[in-house]
């Protein structure tokens, strides 16, 4: 570690070990000028350092900006040099000695802050007052955010609260109506029952009055009534429950376990933070020139969870590796952990794709990226010399622009963006590189890949048409993924099938009508899973009725 002497902040070693640090630091400048003051001082010749070795006179000066022991030959010349003249000069004795020490300067390798001038060890005095300002920012950062964390916390806690009270309430509110409910329902049946005792002892009283009162004949009058009053009123007590019809107790779930478990989780202070080479970046399209694209960025935790917060300085750029142009990217904070940030390269070619998170690269970041060209099809649609073929069969594009038409005639026409044709390739015939009807052709990389119908095969060419390889049957469509894998339409088999890159059958899809309608040679396969996505046309394919499907097939099928 190296320490300022007047800012006293620390810096490490850079990568390489000190090997890697300059050389006129204080104590090799002292090192240094105590050498040249022994020269000076001694009584031995000192040798010319300008002139050939073993033919110099010897030194009679030394030049304190070139560092150099001058005879009186060089010194002549080295006052004829307009720069070199403007020197200080000083002889070889101890006046010299003396002046040297003051007069050296140690040059641009020393701190040049005012009353720095003695502190020799202040190589890193830009890299520290950076470092400084940053921890500052950070700082600032933190209690920017311990503040909207304690604004989130009250917030967070203050609604709990309201709610908690609001709860409260409405549980009250609940327990008075339940219990209102029962005292009511409880009181009428009291009631009811007090009314039954009423009745059965007015009419007790009422037969032993008339038994003391009255005659015989009087109480056979009366005899009839009263029993028949009795007996209904003990019908009705018979007839109904005698238990209370509601239970006294109100129950309530107050159980505070869990809650109070959950509570206590409740505004936790994380700890963690996005780690960048844990965090990952991807892109659902290609890069061409002069388009947007697009690239989506997950910040994780060093433990490789979704870090769900923004605030994290993400930053993007564009490096092409032909002439270093640089794009830098428009980053946008969706303040849940993800970013996207969006470049428009002006250059095609392979370029560098650097994605940094507080200024560490994210996981997988360089990574090499080819942008391809941009087509003008206004260019193209108004060229003045319009491709001429005879009747093209189909159409497909290199990443450098040129366009492959398979053609009637029996060949591949190759013509440039503009529509100047460029190259011919094959002609009629069944030999290698020669072709009878290519009804498809595709081009990946340099690599074509012609379906060659009349000759039931599927040939691969170099892009300027050398030939490679053959394989295959009657093809009319082919579609070719990223790692070379082949999905041709078959004519004579009915059928698609998939071919590995040395150009082996390893699946097919049989029993299909008109194959050569199914698979168009633009088709796009993406890489690592081979998903070929087909739309189809399917009267009387998969079905009696007219519709569009779509076919998925993988390379595991």
């Amino acid at each position: 570690m190296f320490q300022c002497p007047i800012f006293q902040q620390n810096t490490s070693i850079p990568v390489g070990g000190a090997s890697v640090l300059p050389q006129k630091l204080h104590l090799g400048f002292e090192v240094e000028v105590a050498g040249y003051m022994s020269k000076m001082t001694s009584n031995s010749d000192v040798a010319c350092d300008q002139c050939a070795e073993g033919s110099s006179d010897p030194a009679v000066v030394f030049c304190c900006a070139c560092h150099h022991f001058l005879c009186a030959f060089c010194l002549e010349h080295h006052k004829r040099n307009r720069i070199w003249s403007k020197h200080k000069i000083v002889g070889l004795d101890q006046e010299g000695a003396r002046q040297l020490h003051t007069t050296m300067k140690p040059g641009d390798h020393y701190c040049s802050q005012p009353n720095h001038e003695d502190n020799k060890l202040n190589f890193y005095l830009t890299k520290l007052t950076g470092a400084i300002d940053e921890n500052k920012r950070m700082i600032e950062q933190v209690e920017i955010s311990k503040r909207n964390a304690f604004l989130a916390i009250n917030q967070a806690f203050e609604i709990l609260q309201q709610t908690l009270e609001e709860r409260k309430k409405t549980v009250f509110s609940e327990l008075e109506a339940n219990s209102l409910s029962k005292t009511t329902a409880l009181t009428l049946q009291k009631e009811q029952f007090e009314k039954m005792v009423g009745d059965i002892g007015h009419y007790t009283d009422m037969a032993s009055q008339i038994l003391q009162t009255h005659t015989d004949h009087e109480i056979v009058a009366l005899g009839g009534l009263i029993p028949t009053e009795l007996q209904a009123t003990l019908k009705r007590v018979q007839t109904i429950s005698l238990t209370p019809n509601q239970h006294s107790n109100i129950s309530v779930s107050v159980k505070t376990d869990d809650f109070v478990r959950q509570l206590s989780k409740l505004g936790e202070i994380s700890v963690f933070f996005p780690s960048p080479s844990s965090c990952k970046w991807m892109s659902t399209s290609a890069a061409r020139v002069r388009t947007r694209y697009h690239v989506k960025v997950q910040s994780n935790t060093s433990k490789g969870e979704e870090y769900p917060h923004g605030g994290v300085e993400v930053k993007g750029e564009m490096r092409s590796t032909h002439n270093g142009a640089v794009v830098y990217g428009e980053v946008e904070d969706h303040r849940d952990g993800t970013y996207t940030i969006t470049l428009t390269p002006q250059t095609p070619g392979p370029h560098q794709l650097l994605i940094t998170m507080d200024g560490q690269h994210v996981q997988n970041s360089p990574n090499d990226l080819d942008v391809r060209p941009k087509r003008d099809y206004h260019t193209l649609c108004n060229a003045q010399q319009v491709i001429q073929c005879n009747r093209p069969l189909c159409v497909a594009i290199h990443d450098n622009g040129d366009i492959y038409v398979g053609s009637y005639d029996h060949c591949i026409y190759v013509f440039d963006q503009t529509g100047q044709l460029k190259n011919t390739i094959g002609c009629s015939g069944s030999g290698d590189g020669q072709f009878s009807y290519p009804y498809g052709v595709s081009i990946k990389g340099d690599v074509l890949y012609v379906a060659d119908s009349g000759n039931c095969r599927v040939q691969k060419l170099t892009s300027s048409g050398k030939f490679l390889h053959k394989f295959g049957q009657q093809g009319s469509g082919l579609a070719i993924d990223d790692e070379g894998y082949s999905l041709v339409s078959e004519v004579s088999g009915h059928c698609l099938s998939i071919y590995d890159p040395e150009g082996n059958k390893i699946h097919t899809v049989g029993n299909l009508k008109n194959p050569h309608e199914l698979l168009s040679a633009t088709v796009p396969l993406l890489s690592c899973e081979l998903i070929l996505s087909m739309t189809l046309e399917t009267c009387g394919v998969l079905g009696s009725t007219c519709s569009t499907e779509t076919l998925q097939l993988t390379r595991t099928l």
